[in-house]
């Protein structure tokens, strides 16, 4: 069985979480989406809360499993049998960063890849931060997020006098 991850912060999920999700599931056989611990950024969403939405917007999909992660993510693919990281490509900047990391995991795990998916042309603005900021300042963000989380982000994000007028 061929498995890949696909770690993130997901705080929170964006349309181009999923796309990039969706596109793993047509290349591997299992694909494990990892909720990340990062300590180095401060999420608004809680782990278990990021977990919750991404189990809810890959209900149904049985070749996805939804996970919590902190560590080291060459040594949670190995213990996982996974074979490749997935990671999704918006700019060149992107890449600088995903690059270096790829070179470290590969380092302390020689057999494990990374596959690097380029984002759609529709997604290549869209980030989890960019959906926060719009929505903290009560911009619409029903295009930016699935459906079945959007009035989670909008309970959690909007402010106050705008609720109403975000998405």
């Amino acid at each position: 069985m061929r498995i890949a991850i696909c770690p993130g912060s997901f705080d929170p999920v964006t349309l181009g979480h999923m796309d990039i999700i969706n596109r793993a599931r047509k290349i591997f056989d299992h694909v494990i989406v990892a909720a990340l611990v990062n300590p180095a950024k401060h999420t608004v969403f809680t782990l278990e809360e990021r977990i919750n939405l991404l189990k809810r917007c890959t209900e149904g999909m049985d070749d996805v499993e939804v996970v919590g992660f902190d560590g080291l993510l060459a040594d949670y693919a190995k213990a996982r049998h996974a074979i490749a990281i997935v990671k999704g490509l918006r700019a060149m900047s992107d890449f600088e960063y995903e690059f270096q990391m790829a070179l470290f995991n590969k380092k302390l795990n020689p057999d494990l890849e990374t596959v690097y998916l380029n984002t759609t042309a529709e997604n290549m603005f869209l980030s989890s931060s960019g959906v926060k900021q719009v929505a903290s300042f009560g911009g619409d963000i029903t295009n930016f997020v699935p459906d079945c989380i959007l009035d989670d982000i909008k309970k959690r994000l909007c402010t106050g006098g705008k609720q109403n007028e975000c998405g």
